[in-house]
């Protein structure tokens, strides 16, 4: 049986500053699903209306008629949804995340959400120690640090734990690792697999990195002029590599070394995502005797 449906949008319209000179629409008809358990990620080129679709997971935007956004069975449109249980199942990590903290040390700004929620005392303190500890900022050497000091992958990490400390079941991130060396990246990653194995969380990326989405997530939804454009599994949206293309998005290098391969001449399989796997299809290509690696 399929895991739940955590996150359903249908048809799901936004016009910025409607009948005024200024009018610009965000989102037309864009549809997204999401299940528990699944790391999904959201594609598309600058201004196709990702940014403005995130917002209207956890009803900072709320949808009018006819779109719809079903968030953990609760439609977002309904009056008597209660927003601080919405907005703590559901988290939002921004893409600057230094626009995030709030307060002036890294254990205060952990400990803000929380404490609204009204944990105090001993079970705040290990709250925020847990929080810190899991995205890979020791308690003890950076709780009294200075949040605006941190470097800008300790403050990524900062942010992520002060929305980790609120316990949301689904995290949504808004370009989680822009600015951030390989290293950086690969930290990232490693802790958002974590994430997903040991805490359970559903994940929703926004991504430019098409290596990172091809490495993270388990389905894609790629948005053109603020529709939907392809949902799928990922290595279905990228066997779209021309429709992709169409819509001004590259693919992974492995999606793109195999094409090139291919149109050469050589014999090689499609669908490899990784260059592990674009390996092992040019070198099953090269073995084969029947073709010698020609079509």
């Amino acid at each position: 049986m399929s895991a739940e449906i955590v996150v359903q949008v249908r048809e799901l319209s936004h016009t910025y500053l409607a009948g005024t000179p200024m009018e610009t629409v965000a989102l037309r008809s864009a549809d997204l699903t999401l299940r528990a358990g699944e790391i999904g990620a959201l594609i598309g080129e600058n201004g196709a209306g990702k940014s403005t679709l995130l917002h209207y997971l956890n009803a900072l935007l709320r949808p009018d008629a006819p779109g719809k956004v079903v968030v953990f069975g609760q439609d977002t449109a309904d009056a008597t949804l209660d927003l601080a249980l919405l907005r703590q199942k559901v988290g939002l990590v921004f893409q600057y995340p230094q626009q995030q903290l709030i307060e002036r040390y890294a254990g205060d700004d952990v400990a803000y959400g929380p404490r609204q929620l009204g944990l105090a005392g001993e079970a705040l303190r290990e709250r925020v120690r847990w929080a810190m500890e899991v995205v890979g900022l020791p308690f003890e050497a950076f709780v009294d640090r200075q949040a605006l000091l941190l470097s800008g992958g300790e403050t990524r990490r900062l942010a992520l734990a002060g929305v980790l400390a609120m316990q949301p079941q689904l995290l949504v991130l808004d370009e989680a690792t822009t600015g951030l060396d390989p290293q950086g990246k690969r930290e990232i990653h490693a802790l958002l697999r974590r994430l997903r194995e040991e805490q359970g969380l559903t994940l929703l990326l926004v991504s430019n990195d098409m290596e990172e989405v091809a490495s993270l997530a388990d389905r894609v939804t790629v948005l053109h002029d603020g529709r939907t454009a392809i949902e799928g599994d990922t290595r279905a949206v990228f066997a779209e590599r021309d429709l992709l293309h169409a819509h001004g998005l590259a693919c992974p290098a492995a999606v793109e070394i195999v094409h090139a391969l291919r149109e050469g001449g050589m014999a090689v399989a499609l669908g490899a995502l990784t260059p592990d796997e674009a390996e092992e299809a040019i070198w099953q290509a090269l073995a084969d005797p029947t073709r010698g690696g020609r079509p």
